[in-house]
């Protein structure tokens, strides 16, 4: 399970969706771990779920094909390692860069977060935002982030929007194919659950002068709350490390467009900044790693056996929708500041960031490709 699943975090590049493909090929198939249909049902849930949809994905067939929770924590570690390694040493070395050169490629690095996320909006407001009730939602967010701007107005937006969808957004409820057959009793799939909510209850609690506990509230709640695309996490982590001044816009910024650039899950991104923030370091990293991936990891394990009853459910499905639609909304607001304020600061920015978004959306060019341009051109501009 973690030879399989290391080749797949070593060449998954480009994204979730990407990912889901490349999973696909190897998994259903090549090797004929799971049907094609019970392969689409799995996507389906993971979708439907906050956290990261591609590591929850190959976190549940560990399970399916390891046995239980030891092979999935198998294929989640060997997914994630590459990236969180890649991202933990630019951590321990980002602050040493220094000179013309590595400070123009550092803000190319920033240029590419705005080309990601503004791909990100266009997409997902194409897809999540496709009517006039859900293009409101997001609107109405926008409003609402701009005037609180910290975690709890987020928690507000998702909650309000959620609540709009239940009013405005019911539809049919898709079809059930009962392909998902995995060994998770429902007393284990309650037990998970629970711990899921006793962590976020728990999370949105004050913590007093212990950091790591702070830090691991910060990162599991920012993980609890990515409805709809691994780029939602951009403004929760910016929310959670930025405004207490863990760490800084340019650090953060930057190190987003690196998290671009490497294999496996976006989430990794965590551990870059769980090592340059207190306590920082290995511990950091590991704190960030664990606590953003975990309630997307327990979500999925807890959800597992009772996923065909909940999407029966035309109320479940209105909600999500609403909640959607309130992440494109939090993601716009992010994509203003910190991502444009940081990154745009002349004419030639704008050129360039306007460049690399047009790559990624007419060209087409992975993503990996378009950083090491911007990089390139920030560095020789610099």
């Amino acid at each position: 399970m973690f030879r399989v699943f290391l080749k797949l975090g070593l060449t998954s590049f480009g994204g979730p969706i990407a990912h889901l493909g490349y999973f696909r090929n190897e998994l259903v198939l090549r090797r004929k771990w799971i049907s094609e249909a019970g392969y689409g049902d799995l996507v389906a849930l993971c979708q439907f779920l906050p956290g990261p949809a591609s590591s929850q994905v190959g976190f549940s067939l560990g399970v399916l094909r390891g046995g239980g929770v030891l092979g999935g924590l198998a294929a989640w570690i060997a997914f994630t390692m590459p990236s969180a390694l890649i991202l933990f040493v630019f951590a321990l070395f980002a602050s040493s860069l220094s000179g013309a050169v590595a400070q123009g490629a550092l803000h190319g690095l920033k240029l590419v977060a705005v080309a990601v996320v503004a791909q990100a909006i266009w997409g997902m407001a194409r897809s999540l935002t496709p009517d006039l009730a859900r293009a409101g939602i997001a609107l109405a967010v926008i409003g609402i982030v701009a005037f609180f701007g910290s975690s709890a107005g987020q928690i507000a937006a998702i909650v309000l929007g959620a609540s709009a969808g239940l009013l405005l957004c019911r539809g049919p409820a898709p079809a059930i194919s009962g392909e998902l057959q995995f060994p998770v009793s429902r007393r284990r799939g309650t037990i998970a659950l629970g711990l899921f909510a006793l962590l976020f209850l728990l999370s949105l609690l004050p913590v007093h002068g212990e950091q790591a506990a702070a830090a691991f509230d910060a990162f599991y709640r920012s993980g609890a709350l990515v409805f709809g695309g691994g780029h939602v996490v951009l403004p929760l982590l910016q929310a959670a490390v930025v405004k207490p001044g863990w760490v800084t816009n340019n650090a953060f910024v930057a190190g987003y467009g690196v998290a671009q650039a490497v294999p496996g899950p976006l989430f990794s991104f965590a551990a870059y900044l769980g090592a340059i923030a207190k306590p920082g370091g290995i511990i950091g990293a590991a704190i960030g790693l664990i606590a953003i991936f975990l309630p997307g990891i327990l979500l999925v394990y807890g959800m597992l056996p009772f996923w065909d009853n909940l999407r029966s459910r035309g109320t479940a499905q209105a909600a999500m929708r609403g909640a959607n639609a309130a992440v494109v909304g939090i993601l716009a607001a992010a994509f203003y500041h910190p991502v444009w304020t940081t990154a745009i600061l002349s004419l030639t920015d704008f050129a360039l960031a306007l460049a690399g978004f047009l790559l990624l959306i007419v060209w087409k060019l992975p993503p990996w490709i378009v950083v090491t341009m911007l990089a390139l051109a920030g560095a020789l501009s610099g």
